[in-house]
């Protein structure tokens, strides 16, 4: 009867060493790089195929990451708990886990996908665990380098389904790209004295102030609102997603504009959310706009 709680406990503790649940959020802009890179309907092969090969993959940057980092999470209030901290998970197995999972899901993108969406995919690893995750200690530019890997998802989708990149690939990553910048800078913003305990040479902890730190949300929440017109311009989606992705923008500029002139927690706390509630609305009208238009 005790055996497989343990197994439950075992694997939630993996789990949360690859951060399963936001490693789960690549899935989705996978899976509308592909629908938007396919000119029909794509076969569930490969939308299941490389949608598993990019969380194993995204779960083990996510390994590594805590790997590297694990000295610095014990300062930290927030990731104190983490399975290498807190001593449930050994540095031999999460090594050994961040490799199978890499392995692995390169392994099911190459058969299932193509060569240039498993060098996408490879890239994400490289890029978040060789070039961000030291940067993260060394410069606060450390989340532009982290938004590129953070971009690559949908790309990896399109590469997939289309066998190239392209203008439209190049759209959907800079969508991604812009969108990061706001959604981390307001939990950065949060946990800013939990950073500076570990560290991390964040924005929001170099900018005691907070000017620098909302002028740069201000400045990549409009470009976002730039790049997001694209897929209307290249003839990804229609009138449909023109007119649902100006309303998100609306939502999202303001928003972050009230977060930028009050600089409190809950107006960081609102960002956060409603950039997590805009991105997969606008994938999804995306997506559905495609299939009407």
């Amino acid at each position: 009867m005790t055996a497989a709680p343990g197994i439950l406990d075992t694997l939630g503790t993996y789990a949360e060493l690859g951060k399963l649940r936001l490693s789960s959020m690549a899935i989705f802009a996978v899976v509308a790089g592909i629908y938007l890179g396919d000119r029909g309907d794509p076969e569930i092969p490969l939308i299941v195929g490389t949608a598993m090969g990019t969380l194993l993959v995204a779960m083990a940057g996510s390994a590594s990451n805590m790997l590297m980092e694990r000295e610095f999470d014990r300062k930290m209030e927030r990731t104190a708990g983490r399975p290498l901290p807190s001593g449930r998970v050994t540095p031999r197995a999460a090594l050994i886990f961040a490799i199978t999972c890499t392995i692995l899901g390169l392994g099911i993108l190459l058969l299932s996908s193509n060569l240039l969406a498993t060098a996408c995919c490879a890239a994400i690893i490289v890029l978040y665990v060789l070039v961000y995750t030291p940067l993260k200690r060394v410069t606060s530019l450390n989340t532009l380098v982290g938004a590129v890997p953070g971009a690559l998802p949908p790309v990896i989708g399109y590469a997939a389904a289309a066998g190239h990149l392209d203008r439209r690939a190049m759209a959907l990553f800079l969508i991604m790209f812009f969108w990061q910048i706001p959604h981390f800078l307001a939990i950065a913003w949060r946990y800013r004295e939990d950073y500076a305990l570990g560290g991390m040479r964040m924005l929001p902890v170099e900018d005691a102030g907070g000017t620098s730190t909302t002028r740069q949300m201000m400045i990549y929440t409009s470009a976002l609102v730039v790049v997001s017109l694209l897929p209307y311009g290249l003839q990804m989606s229609g009138s449909i997603y023109l007119g649902s992705a100006i309303c998100l923008d609306l939502m999202f500029l303001v928003i972050t504009f009230q977060a930028a002139v009050l600089r409190w927690q809950s107006a960081m706390r609102q960002t956060f959310i409603v950039s997590i509630i805009y991105l997969p609305l606008l994938l999804g009208v995306m997506i559905l706009d495609r299939r009407l238009f």
